[in-house]
């Protein structure tokens, strides 16, 4: 590999397919000589609702395709001008399909693969393709977007999970960067009943509180296997934002024996909180209230030292982006201490009463209608005011187009987090036990066989990822990699040396410098750049092996 494909080279930093080297000049020299233009650009006008009502009616007047918007947002990848988008799911508004999905097998729905060649891509020749993949039961499928080196044979695949409410198109900064390394596949998928996948209705049987939290999360995490088999892959390496990564933590677990290594995004649901493993859940017919949309308006982080994050705010969260160094260097007993007793972050009575009442905000974007586009300005704008006037619209677009679309895996929430984002099942609790599960020679996840004869995982590498300024808990990151370092001391105790010398397990925690909650776009280049060196690694093991 080119020393320039393994460092990132700078090509990460070049303008966008849509700039000219000398516009993307003249705006940062333009952004630089005055402080208006950012508000000029972004459109805020210093309310907290950015667009104006006659924007937003347009918009909403427009209803611009969840495909269509998907596609402007991928076209940003570099050396990608024309990206392929299948339109197979989000052609039709929510209200005019009430109860069914969009789905067709017709061809012109589907997106044949667009390849760049080394005369355009100077990382090529590569392979981009969009797909459905129709899962089994009644409307269930994955959007999936995907890239692949041509001419190489595919020795590791790359499988990447958003957050909450969010979709794949997010990731449009990282799909080339990553897709650099040799003998990769890149996939990102959304999640069930989330972005363009199918969205079933959401719907749990159990009353039981423990099993309504695992039926919750085997919702996600049983179509993310069932992919996994259609695909044919056994083994990945898997990245979770957020609560792509609370999902990723409990795919590790329920379906052992298929990762390489398990990469966490600012994962959500880590440490334990008193109130939410106590508080109450909602009834299983009912629905449920975000987290992330509300938590994560706060804006972009482009200092180490984010002023406009208030200290309650800090506290609240646990969230030490102000002495990270520090706290690494804490012991891990004191880390650990101090999870249980860290003070509650104060909840607006209105977050409070919509959680309680099981109301999504997605729920109150659809009801709103023409206003819907301005209340997801309010979030957008300052989620993307980093970013070039272009690309934040195109955001603003994508995410307002996802947001309207009919509930379904977003009522899954409540039965996941309670209110202030604490898990109500925190993995804090059982993530020791990623790479560590028990393995059934058939594959399988149950058995009869006892324990002593079956095999064990060897353990698998846990890296924990946050930025600088994230309002997401650093300390619970590392808390868990105390847990796991100390499950695998306790196992290496009865372990035989050849036992000990195929041990694959780790956990570190890494921070991304000027990057918030949104690691992989915040600081896009830094979390590219790590990002490789992990696939590298894994690349590395995999042939010593």
């Amino acid at each position: 590999m080119s020393t320039a494909t393994a460092n990132g080279g700078d090509d990460e930093s070049r303008a966008s397919p849509h700039h000219s080297p000398l516009d993307s000049q003249r705006e940062k020299a333009s952004n630089t000589s005055t402080g208006t233009n950012r508000t000029a650009r972004t459109g805020r006008t210093g309310g907290y609702f950015t667009l104006g009502y006659k924007e937003g009616f347009s918009q909403w007047w427009a209803n611009i395709p969840a495909a269509k918007a998907e596609h402007t947002v991928l076209s940003y990848i570099p050396y990608l001008k024309q990206p392929p988008t299948h339109t197979q799911t989000g052609k039709m508004l929510p209200s005019e399909t009430p109860s069914t999905a969009s789905f067709s097998d017709n061809s012109v729905d589907k997106a044949s693969a667009v390849q760049t060649h080394s005369n355009s891509d100077p990382y090529g020749p590569r392979q981009w393709h969009s797909n459905l993949v129709k899962l089994s039961g009644n409307n269930r499928a994955l959007n999936e977007f995907s890239v692949e080196r041509i001419g190489e044979d595919i020795d590791q695949n790359l499988v990447i999970l958003h957050g909450y409410g969010a979709g794949l198109g997010f990731f449009y900064k990282n799909f080339e960067g990553l897709s650099r390394v040799e003998g990769w596949k890149v996939y990102a998928l959304d999640l069930l009943g989330m972005g363009r996948s199918s969205r079933p209705p959401f719907k749990l049987h159990s009353k039981d509180r423990q099993k309504c939290i695992t039926e919750a999360e085997n919702w996600f995490i049983d179509a993310l296997e069932e992919w996994r088999v259609q695909r044919k892959i056994d083994r990945f390496t898997l990245v979770g934002h957020s609560l792509g990564g609370y999902m990723s933590v409990a795919y590790a677990l329920k379906y052992p024996g298929h990762l390489n290594k398990l990469i966490l995004a600012s994962p959500v649901g880590i440490p334990e909180d008193p109130y939410a493993v106590n508080a109450e859940m909602p009834e299983p017919t009912d629905s449920t209230l975000t987290n992330e949309f509300s938590q994560d308006q706060e804006e972009g982080v482009k200092s180490s030292s984010n002023p406009k994050i208030l200290e309650s705010a800090k506290q609240g969260d646990k969230n030490n982006f102000l002495n990270a160094g520090s706290k690494g260097q804490e012991t891990s007993k004191t880390v650990d201490k101090t999870l249980p007793t860290a003070p509650r972050k104060p909840l607006p009575k209105w977050l409070t009463y919509l959680w309680d009442a099981n109301i999504s905000p997605f729920s109150l974007v659809r009801w709103s209608g023409p206003l819907g586009p301005r209340f997801v300005s309010g979030w957008t704008s300052r989620r993307f005011s980093h970013l070039a006037t272009e690309e934040a619209q195109a955001l603003h677009n994508y995410a307002y187009s996802l947001f309207k679309q009919r509930g379904s895996g977003e009522f899954a929430l409540a039965y996941i987090l309670a209110p202030g984002a604490f898990a109500r099942s925190p993995l804090i609790r059982r993530i020791q036990g990623v790479g560590r599960q028990y393995l059934q020679p058939d594959g399988s996840t149950t058995s009869s066989v006892e324990s002593a004869v079956r095999k064990r995982e060897n353990g698998i590498p846990v890296v924990l990822m946050y930025g600088e300024n994230d309002w997401m808990d650093i300390a619970g990151g590392y808390a868990a990699e105390q847990k796991m370092e100390e499950e695998k001391a306790l196992i290496w105790k009865t372990a035989s040396a050849a036992e000990k010398e195929v041990d694959n397990g780790s956990a570190k925690v890494l921070i991304i410098k000027k990057a918030g909650h949104h690691v992989y776009l915040d600081g896009f280049s830094e979390f590219n750049h790590v990002m490789r060196e992990e696939m590298e690694e894994v690349s590395r093991h995999e042939r010593q092996a």
